[in-house]
C-alpha cells in the first residue's frame, strides 16, 4: 500500500473486531454505562447490520435485555445473523429511517434507553477507543481516514487524538453516492441530498437532526473527501490482493481517500481504520469484478 500511494500506510483492522466492525465499541461502552435502573427495564435499538450485530453481543454479555427494530426490507442474510444473536425483534416500516422513529417512540413510551448507532456520547466515547490504540501503537501518525456515516466513529477518534496532539490531521472519507456530512459541512448545517445506491451501505443515508455528532465534525475533522463507486471497488481489491481480507464498502473507504487525494499525504504516516468486514461473499466478488 505504502508503495502505491507513496505514503506511509499502516491500516488498523477494525473488521477483526468481535462482530466484524467497530460498532461493537461503542454499543459495549453505552450498554456498560447503563444505571442499574436501566439494566432492568432493558434497551431498544434498530439497525439492519453492523450496530445491530454489535449492541446484540454487547446486551447479551452484560445480561440487558434487548428489542431490535427492524425493516421489512432486511436482507435474509442479515436477519439471519441478528436471529442468531438472541435479540428479541420487532419488525415495522418498509426502511431504516421509519425503524428508528418507531423504536425511539417504543423507548419512550416504555421507559427504557434507546442505543443509537452514533448519536450518542457514549457510543461516541466507545468508539473513540480505536484512537487510544492508534495512538499507542502507531506514534507519530500524522494522518488518519476514517470512513464517515453519521460521524460517530470519526468524531470519537478525532476527539481522542487531538486531545493528545494537535498535529495529527484526521479526514473523513465519504461516498460520492451518499455524501451527506460533506454536503452537511459545506452547508454549515444537516441538509438532505439526493442519494444514490453505494457498495458501501454501511455508511448511507443521512445525519439525525440536531445529531450531536456534526458539531463535533465541524470542530475537529480536517475535511471530507468523497470518492466514485469505482474506486471504491478497487480499494476493496486492493486490500482482498495484498492483505487477503475481504472487507466491506465502508471499510475500504479510507483507502479509496488516499487513492484519490494522494498527493496530500506523499510520504506521511498515514493511518487507515478499516472499519468493517460484513459483506456477503456474493456482493464481495461482484464489487471487486466491477459490477
Amino acid at each position: 500500500m505504502s508503495e502505491i500511494t507513496g505514503a506511509e500506510v499502516y491500516l488498523k483492522w477494525e473488521n477483526d473486531q468481535r462482530t466484524g466492525s467497530f460498532k461493537f465499541r461503542g454499543a459495549l461502552n453505552k450498554v456498560r454505562a447503563l444505571s442499574p435502573e436501566e439494566r432492568k427495564k432493558g434497551i431498544v435499538s434498530a439497525s439492519t447490520g453492523n450496530h445491530g450485530l454489535g449492541v446484540s453481543l454487547a446486551s447479551r454479555l452484560e445480561g440487558v435485555k434487548l428489542t431490535l427494530v427492524l425493516p421489512a426490507n432486511i436482507s435474509q442474510e442479515k436477519r439471519r445473523r441478528l436471529e442468531e444473536s438472541g435479540a428479541e425483534m420487532i419488525e415495522y416500516g418498509e426502511s431504516c429511517d421509519k425503524a428508528e422513529l418507531w423504536a425511539r417512540r417504543m423507548a419512550l413510551d416504555t421507559g427504557r434507553v434507546f442505543v443509537s448507532p452514533y448519536d450518542d456520547e457514549q457510543v461516541i466515547c466507545g468508539q473513540g477507543t480505536i484512537g487510544l490504540e492508534i495512538f499507542e501503537d502507531c506514534p507519530g501518525a500524522e494522518a488518519v481516514l476514517v470512513a464517515v456515516g453519521g460521524g460517530g466513529l470519526c468524531a470519537g477518534i478525532a476527539g481522542y487524538l487531538k486531545s493528545r496532539s494537535g498535529k495529527i490531521r484526521i479526514s473523513g472519507v465519504e461516498p460520492e453516492n451518499s455524501a451527506f456530512m460533506a454536503a452537511s459541512l459545506r452547508a454549515g448545517r444537516i441538509v438532505e441530498i439526493k442519494e444514490r445506491e453505494t457498495i458501501a451501505d454501511a455508511v448511507a443515508g443521512g445525519i439525525e437532526p440536531g445529531s450531536i455528532t456534526f458539531p463535533l465534525c465541524q470542530e475537529l475533522l480536517e475535511g471530507i473527501i468523497t470518492v466514485e463507486e469505482a474506486l471504491l471497488k478497487r480499494a476493496m481489491r486492493l486490500v482482498y490482493e495484498y492483505h487477503q481480507k475481504k472487507v466491506e464498502g465502508a471499510g475500504a473507504l479510507p483507502l479509496a481517500g488516499l487513492l484519490t487525494q494522494g498527493r496530500l499525504f506523499q510520504k506521511k504516516k498515514v493511518v487507515l481504520v478499516v472499519s468493517g468486514g460484513n459483506i456477503s461473499p456474493q456482493a464481495f466478488a461482484e464489487a471487486i469484478a466491477g459490477r
